[in-house]
């Protein structure tokens, strides 16, 4: 019988049908947890309400735990964090009849027995040590409840006494369960600390969420021997679980490539080759998530850091698909749903590339403060310290906006070019003497490839707040000047006949400006020509420029054997 029970058990672990959580203290507690079924009888009669007038103190009470009696002398109560203490200490002795003392019963039926009792101390018991990660530190060991700052001294702390003390908290269902020490006193006996009425009368609800499930309280005991203080089959299990999800996100990864494959729509197929590994990757680790919180349970400490860890990975994973999901379908949009982004060709193309550019990095970056929002939702302990700090938010805006200054600038000033578009990707600019195109404008910086094929790193704050030139801002056309030099006794109008036959004879000539040659300096020695030639683009019209130097300075080299050149004359005289 205990080998079928056994195999049925562990039929039920691998598909993933129950959920078990449970503390590390022993292995022999283990088989002893308590059924989820509440004893909370519902039909059960409930004694009036116990609290008399209002004390800042204490709660005055007119009756307290009358099924089970009051609290024994042996039990020091005096403080919240001595009763905490009683509580917790019972428990790991498993003196759960000792431990029911510290609850505040109350609230609970009339005809509750010391026996039932115990069954809740161990099952708030189970809770605390899977779920609440108490800060001692915070808890006062004074009768008052009040944190001595001063523990070096015997000065009296400022305030008034405290009444009620939190020692934990838990989500149960959409709403905050506060877990709560709270000072009380009947009739002429001393006021001391209880676990308060109000956490008494959740436990049977924090149980049913957060308590074992049907696997864990089916386990034989002989399959719960412990290696370190962990039963084997939870570090069996969990090993088969990894070797599960491992095997989980490879099907899924090779399903998704399928699926896109095979997809009728173009950007579907180019954006699955790219979503196939984080999409396997946060299938497998979404599957370890679910089954490892549905299966196998953990307590303490470590089981505090093990959950927090996986719910990071998890949203995390999720993040990251999204991520990859909207860089790949931008990728894509801009290599085949763009017109042709040559340098100087299509301006609209170009700004509708800078447009996809900026945003896809803005996007990206919402993802991550989203996907670290989640996160810290999450975690209450990291939401009430963004409350605190939102509380004193006047300090730390001066300090993040000194720290982060030129990071937001630059963001802000990418998204400020994209809008205004003082430069768009693949647009010829000059920066500091330095002539290139517009790469690529990345998150703060954009990339300048230089004639030469250098890249110049650029901060986009700089690009927003100095002055630069862009040649292609509104129309990539582009007129370059000719500087030639002569001697005086050339004849301008043959050049001028020249340089008309050779520019209209020219492929790389646009049309759009006449020849031109002026004679725009006259030096000592040398005239100066100026001839202006026209392009399509920048780099198209340098070409241009650059040849029809060449052959003017054949022409005027050749003309006359030279005789025009450019002379220095020496007069001699004779004495």
């Amino acid at each position: 019988m205990h080998f079928l029970r056994f195999l049925y058990c562990f039929l039920l672990f691998n598909v993933g049908v129950v959920h078990s959580q449970k503390p590390a203290d022993t292995t022999q507690q283990e088989s002893q947890l308590p059924s989820k079924e509440s004893i909370v009888d519902e039909n059960a009669g409930y004694a009036s309400n116990p609290i008399l007038e209002y004390n800042d103190s204490y709660y005055i009470l007119s009756r307290i735990n009358e099924n089970i009696g009051l609290p024994p002398t042996k039990f020091n109560y005096r403080t919240p964090q001595a009763t905490l203490e009683e509580f917790v200490q019972a428990c790991r002795d498993e003196r759960f009849e000792d431990a029911a003392y510290a609850l505040n019963l109350n609230r609970m039926p009339s005809n509750l027995t010391i026996e039932d009792a115990a069954v809740l101390a161990e099952k708030l018991y189970f809770v605390m040590n899977q779920r609440v990660n108490i800060e001692w530190g915070s808890i006062s060991d004074r009768p008052d409840g009040q944190i001595d700052i001063q523990t070096a001294t015997n000065k009296a702390i400022a305030g008034s006494p405290r009444r009620s003390v939190h020692f934990g908290e838990l989500d149960l269902e959409g709403r905050d369960a506060s877990l709560r020490l709270q000072r009380v006193k009947y009739k002429d006996f001393g006021a001391f600390w209880l676990i308060s009425a109000d956490t008494v009368e959740n436990i049977e609800e924090l149980y049913r969420i957060y308590g074992p499930r049907q696997l864990e309280l089916m386990m034989p005991e002989w399959a719960r021997f412990g290696v370190l203080g962990l039963p084997v089959w939870k570090i069996l299990g969990t090993l088969i679980l990894i070797g599960l999800s491992f095997l989980i996100g490879k099907l899924g990864s090779y399903i998704v490539r399928r699926l896109c494959r095979k997809s009728r729509f173009a950007w579907l197929k180019v954006v699955g080759k790219n979503l196939a590994t984080p999409s396997g990757f946060a299938i497998a680790v979404l599957f370890f998530y679910i089954t490892l919180n549905s299966l196998i349970s953990f307590s303490g400490p470590f089981a505090s850091w093990l959950y927090s860890l996986l719910l990071i990975t998890v949203i995390s994973s999720i993040t990251w698909l999204i991520m990859k999901f909207i860089d790949s379908f931008m990728i894509y949009i801009a290599e085949n749903r763009i017109g042709d982004t040559n340098p100087e060709e299509n301006s609209q193309a170009r700004q509708m590339l800078t447009y996809v550019s900026v945003a896809r990095r803005v996007v990206t970056f919402v993802v991550i403060i989203i996907g670290i929002t989640v996160i810290i939702s999450q975690f209450r302990s990291l939401e009430k310290l963004g409350i605190s700090l939102l509380a004193s938010a006047g300090v730390l805006t001066v300090v993040l906006g000194i720290a982060a200054q030129s990071t937001l600038g630059n963001i802000i000033a990418g998204i400020q070019i994209a809008l205004t578009s003082p430069a768009k990707i693949g647009d010829t600019v000059i920066i500091n003497d330095d002539w290139g195109y517009v790469e690529d404008i990345r998150f703060t910086y954009m990339v300048v490839r230089t004639w030469d094929q250098r890249r110049l790193v650029i901060p986009l704050k700089y690009v927003i707040s100095n002055i630069f030139e862009n040649w292609s801002m509104t129309n990539p056309h582009q007129v370059r000047p000719i500087i030639v030099h002569a001697d005086y006794r050339i004849d301008v109008q043959k050049v001028r006949e020249k340089y008309e036959s050779l520019l209209r004879n020219h492929e790389l000539w646009d049309g759009e400006h006449e020849p031109v040659i002026q004679v725009v300096e006259a030096g000592e020695d040398t005239i100066e020509m100026r001839a202006l030639c026209s392009g399509k683009d920048a780099s198209t019209t340098w070409d241009l420029h650059c040849e029809l130097r060449e052959q003017l300075v054949a022409f005027i080299a050749d003309l006359e054997d030279g005789l025009y050149l450019t002379k220095t004359r020496v007069e001699l005289k004779k004495d």
